[in-house]
C-alpha cells in the first residue's frame, strides 16, 4: 500500500501550494495575473526532465523512477495528446488562479474537484470505456449537493462560471494524459507531455499581446517573488509526480478519492499556520462558525470522491 501514502503526500503538499497559489496571485508584487502565472506553471514544468537522470543511478530505475531507456521516438498520437494535455492543463490553470484571487482556496477547491471529479468520470465512461460504479448516482448527488453550499459561503456568479471552467479542463488533462499513458509507456508519456508543455508555454510568445503580458509583469516581479514562485512550482511539481507515480502502482479510482483529503488539509493547515499566513493569502477567518461550515461541506465533498470512486 506504499503508493496510498505516496498519494496521501501528495495531497498534502498540493494542499500547501494551493495556498501558495492564492497568495501569489494576490498579492501584486507577485504575479497577480493569472494568464501570466499559468505561463510560467506550464514552462517551469521542464525542470522535471532531471528526474530521468536518476534513472542512470543503478537499482533505482527497478523503484519506479523513469529512465531515458525508456523514452521513445513520439508517434503522432502521442505527440497530440501530449499538446492536448499541455492546453488543457493551461487553461484549467488559468481560470483556477483568477478564481483563487477572488475568493479562498478552501471555498474555490472543492468546487472545481468535484466538477473535475464528475466530468472525469462521464468522460471515461464516454471515451475510455470505463464502466460507472455501483454508487455513482450516491456519489454525483453528495458531490453536486456540496459543492452546491460550497458555492454559496463567499461565491458570485464569476468565481462560479470560473470554477466549473477549470474543473472541465482538469478533466480534459485528466483524460488526455490516461489516453496517453493508454498509447505508450509512463515514462514515454511523462517525458513528452513535459515537453509539450514547455513547447505550448514558449510558443504563446509568439502572439504579441502575450509576449507583452508576460515581459511586463516578470519585469514587476520581485526577487523575493520569483524565488516564491520556483518554490511553489517545485513543490507541484513533486505532488503531480507523486500521484502520477500512485496512479501508474496501484487504484486509479482510489488515488482519485483521495482528491478530496487535499481540502480537508487546507484546512487544517490554515488553522495551525493562519497567524503566519499573510491576509492576501486568504484562509484568514478563524470564527467557529465559518471553520464549522467548511468542514462539515468540504466532509460531504470528501465522501462523495470517495464513494464515487468505490
Amino acid at each position: 500500500m506504499t503508493w496510498i501514502l505516496l498519494a496521501t503526500a501528495g495531497q498534502f503538499i498540493n494542499a500547501a501550494v494551493a495556498i501558495l497559489d492564492k497568495y501569489i496571485v494576490s498579492d501584486e508584487k507577485m504575479l497577480p495575473r493569472p494568464f501570466v502565472y499559468a505561463f510560467y506553471s506550464c514552462l517551469l514544468t521542464s525542470f522535471w526532465v532531471v528526474v530521468f537522470l536518476l534513472g542512470f543511478i543503478p537499482g533505482l530505475a527497478v523503484l519506479g523512477v523513469p529512465t531515458f531507456a525508456n523514452v521513445q521516438s513520439p508517434s503522432i498520437q502521442v505527440v497530440g495528446m501530449s499538446f492536448l494535455a499541455a492546453y488543457t492543463f493551461f487553461m484549467a490553470l488559468v481560470s483556477m488562479y483568477d478564481s483563487l484571487r477572488k475568493a479562498d482556496a478552501s471555498d474555490v477547491l472543492p468546487v472545481i474537484g468535484a466538477v473535475a471529479a464528475l466530468s472525469s468520470f462521464g468522460m471515461s465512461y464516454l471515451f475510455l470505456g470505463v464502466a460507472l460504479s455501483p454508487n455513482f448516482i450516491w456519489g454525483v448527488a453528495l458531490l453536486i449537493i456540496g459543492t452546491l453550499l460550497v458555492s454559496q459561503m463567499r461565491f458570485d456568479r464569476s468565481v462560479a462560471l470560473l470554477s466549473v471552467h477549470s474543473g472541465i479542463f482538469f478533466a480534459l488533462h485528466y483524460i488526455a494524459m490516461k489516453g496517453l499513458f493508454q498509447e505508450t509507456s509512463f515514462d514515454d508519456g511523462f517525458f513528452w507531455s513535459r515537453m509539450a508543455f514547455v513547447i505550448f508555454a514558449l510558443s504563446l510568445l509568439l502572439v504579441p499581446s502575450y509576449y507583452e503580458k508576460v515581459t511586463k509583469q516578470t519585469k514587476k516581479t520581485t526577487k523575493r517573488g520569483g524565488l516564491l514562485i520556483l518554490f511553489t512550482k517545485f513543490m507541484a511539481g513533486i505532488a503531480a509526480f507523486m500521484l502520477l507515480k500512485a496512479t501508474d502502482w496501484g487504484d486509479v479510482t482510489v488515488v482519485q478519492a483521495l482528491d478530496g483529503l487535499k481540502f480537508a488539509f487546507i484546512i487544517i493547515l490554515s488553522l495551525l499556520f493562519g497567524k503566519f499566513i499573510p491576509d492576501s493569502a486568504g484562509e484568514n477567518d478563524f470564527s467557529s462558525q465559518t471553520i464549522f461550515r467548511k468542514v462539515l461541506l468540504i466532509s460531504i465533498i470528501t465522501i462523495g470522491f470517495v464513494i464515487l470512486f468505490r
